[in-house]
């Protein structure tokens, strides 16, 4: 059991674990005291960050120290017994305006990508329109909490068993700590009860200390976090601010935009930077601006170390996109249709990050899910609807999406499998991807029994080991079945290459029969595979290269009905269009797409972190945080796949499917909000609004204003002192 910090920035004075230790039952106690400066290090990429904080806290919930003790509930019960006095310093920063405020930015930033001259294209612009738009973040809440299981072995060696998407990140981190090479330490993982990204980076927080009291005290020993201590620590999606400038032609075609990106990482970097890229990477969504410039920082904060979440930043980005665009036709008096296909990416464009666009299909899903929901007759229903109902409002909306595949760090775009075909036939597989649920293993058995024409259930996928497949990647940015496949396949092409004399010289027998005759002819079974993907690298210095395989579109068309009285919604209807390529496995494929659906409706809904002005993270269980649960999926939910669109760029021309549908969601908050405006304009409010994601129930009914509900003033107005309060609540 851990010992937390119950500061969000302060000076540890003391830490007294003498009570804790008389406990019956508790072994040890570790802190930083127990390790080298080198080996308290801790952290992916900048290693900003302790396995044990030793004596500066800068968020509430950091490590300081460790209980090992008998069971559970003996090290939680000593855990609360180990004292620390501190001295409070200030500032605490939570929000990402204080953090602005106060410029408290990492090193390195602002990152810039800029295309065109955008300064003289907006001057010269017809209309030029500024707005901002904020996102909240989103906790993981994968069913299965940060666990590890760590066993000492001979010589120094010790099998790690962690709830890890990137094993080979728990093993450096381990052999670090511990002092010892990373070829005596075993990183492995069957299977993850949800990842979501939350367990790519943040698993090291507890694989490290676990395997450091295995590795002293020299016995197993297994953490497992109870979910108010996962939410507490283990760091959310990132909170995100924009400001956008952009200019229009008077016939509504983009011209230029000017873009602002702020993320709030927490008190470490941790992957942040590469979170900001993609939002910038993203930010123009599936439109053409000529002249674009957009500038990002990461913001330090004494929050928990934010992290990876599915879509990593993309849907952040592509957020403001379509903010920025329905503010353009509410201002040009245009309807927001006929602009996105005025602007939409076609074949051959060229992104502002300078990346030829080659199979684009993003106007084929829009055209598609358009005549497929039926959204021409729909609206003029909603729109009936609407005249007909005073406190019942619908909204209608349709989004597109245009994700990009790969990792945006290089050398993380490379992957590799091990194959071994024993005397009866069956073959034992492995590679460097997790399964978490989505299938990657099915997957993956479906390529090799594909290459090898054996049946499925001739094959085995046991594990995620680093000991059969070393130095992999993490199993993220939806990259996981094209690098994983694509090294199964090429272990499968060599496994067929030795088999061939056999087959040409026995065509009649089957499988089993050339095993065994290879076999005896004493040709090797085993056989590895690598891919590493062609063509990437992007350098933000010249803004040249290329940053992604190739782009992964949809649309999806929401109909929603809120109640005015009360901010609570239905959604009626859904449907969804994607371009998968030729899809490997369509139901696990369609699985995907409803579930990253319902994750990015709980982002634009219902999800809402609640942190106090001193950094205390109050979302700690399902009592105090909203999920989607069956009644919130909506009453019709159409998912299809494009058809004749073939994606050379992966195995068996599919495309990746984890991460893009999940901001198709976003067509729920629009069409919320256009439900929202039916409602204002029954009160002649036609003026802007602004409705900040995630529109929960409390800010559709304070945005739906009435006779009922009156806005405190937020300044003094009239000469007279307006109404001020403390919040308990601020959001990051």
């Amino acid at each position: 059991a851990f010992v937390y910090s119950t500061k969000a920035h302060a000076k540890i004075l003391s830490i007294d674990a003498s009570d804790a230790l008389k406990q019956e039952g508790v072994h040890r106690f570790f802190s930083a005291e127990d390790l080298t400066e080198e080996q308290n290090k801790a952290g992916p990429v900048f290693h900003d960050e302790f396995v044990f904080v030793k004596d500066i806290v800068t968020t509430q919930g950091q490590i300081i120290g460790a209980i090992v003790a008998e069971n559970q509930t003996i090290a939680q019960r000593a855990a609360r017994k180990v004292k620390v006095t501190y001295e409070e310093l200030q500032p605490v920063i939570v929000t990402l305006e204080d953090a602005i405020r106060l410029e408290s930015f990492y090193p390195g930033f602002p990152r810039v990508i800029a295309k065109g001259d955008v300064e003289k294209a907006l001057s010269e612009a017809d209309v030029v329109i500024e707005g901002d738009c904020r996102m909240g973040g989103q906790e993981h809440f994968y069913l299965e909490t940060q666990a590890c299981l760590a066993v000492p072995k001979d010589s120094d060696e010790i099998e790690v068993i962690s709830s890890t998407q990137h094993p080979t990140e728990i093993q450096h981190h381990v052999a670090q700590t511990l002092g010892i090479p990373a070829s005596k330490v075993v990183s492995r993982v069957k299977r993850l009860g949800g990842g979501f990204g939350g367990k790519e980076s943040r698993a090291a927080i507890v694989a490290i200390p676990v395997a450091l009291a295995a590795h002293r005290l020299g016995r197993p020993v297994r953490c497992m976090l109870d979910r108010d201590e996962d939410m507490a620590v283990s760091g959310t999606r990132h909170p995100f601010y924009f400001h956008y400038k952009v200019g229009v032609s008077r016939e509504g075609k983009l011209v230029a935009g000017d873009f602002r990106a702020y993320n709030n990482a927490g008190h470490s970097m941790d992957l942040s930077f590469a979170v900001l890229e993609r939002s910038m990477f993203h930010i123009q969504n599936a439109y053409r601006i000529p002249h674009l410039r957009v500038r990002g920082w990461v913001c330090r904060t004494n929050l928990p170390s934010n992290t990876a979440f599915r879509g990593f930043g993309g849907p952040q980005g592509m957020m403001v996109a379509e903010t920025m665009m329905r503010h353009v036709a509410r201002t040009l008096n245009r309807d927001y249709i006929e602009l996105i296909e005025l602007n939409m990416y076609r074949e051959g464009d060229t992104t502002h990050y300078n990346q030829q666009i080659d199979g684009c299909n993003v106007s084929k899903c829009w055209n598609e899910v358009l005549q497929s929901a039926d959204f021409a007759k729909r609206r003029e229903a909603v729109e009936k609807f609407n005249v007909e109902h005073r406190w019942r409002k619908r909204g209608i909306h349709v989004v597109p999406t245009m994700f990009g595949i790969a990792f945006t760090v290089l050398h993380l775009n490379q992957s590799g499998a091990l194959i071994h075909v024993y005397q009866d036939g069956t073959v034992l597989l492995s590679h460097g991807g997790t399964e978490m649920g989505q299938g990657l293993h099915t997957k993956m058995i479906q390529v090799a029994a594909t290459a090898l024409g054996i049946p499925f259930d001739r094959i085995h996928i046991s594990e995620t080991s680093t000991d059969k497949v070393p130095n992999t990647s993490a199993t993220a940015a939806s990259a996981g079945s094209d690098l994983n496949g694509t090294a199964v396949l090429n272990a499968c092409l060599s496994i067929r290459e030795r088999l061939e004399p056999f087959r040409k010289e026995f065509p009649d027998k089957d499988w089993n029969f050339w095993v065994s005759k290879a076999y005896f002819s004493r040709v090797s079974l085993s056989a590895t595979g690598f891919y590493a993907t062609p063509d990437l690298g992007y350098d933000f210095g010249t803004n040249s290269g290329k940053a992604f395989n190739y782009y992964t579109y949809g649309a999806a068309c929401s109909e929603v009905e809120i109640d005015c009285l009360t901010g609570d919604h239905q959604v009626i209807r859904t449907d969804i269009v994607m371009d998968l390529g030729s899809s490997i496995n369509p139901a696990i494929d369609i699985g995907q797409i409803e579930g990253g659906f319902m994750q990015g409706y709980g982002l634009f809904t219902l999800e809402e972190m609640v942190y106090s002005p001193q950094g205390l993270v109050f979302s700690r269980g399902p009592g105090m945080y909203k999920l989607p649960g069956f009644a919130d999926i909506p009453g019709e939910f159409n998912v299809s796949l494009l058809t004749g669109a073939p994606n050379p760029r992966a195995v068996y021309s599919s495309k990746a499917v984890g991460e893009p549908p999940l901001f198709l969601a976003s067509s729920i908050f629009f069409a919320i909000r256009d439900a929202i405006t039916a409602a204002r304009k029954e009160e002649n409010l036609t003026e802007e609004f602004t409705l900040i994601s995630p529109a929960t129930s409390s800010r559709i009914r304070t945005a739906c204003q009435d006779k009922f509900v009156k806005r405190f003033a937020s300044q003094e107005s009239n000469g007279q002192e307006a109404i001020r309060c403390v919040p308990w609540n601020v959001m990051p």
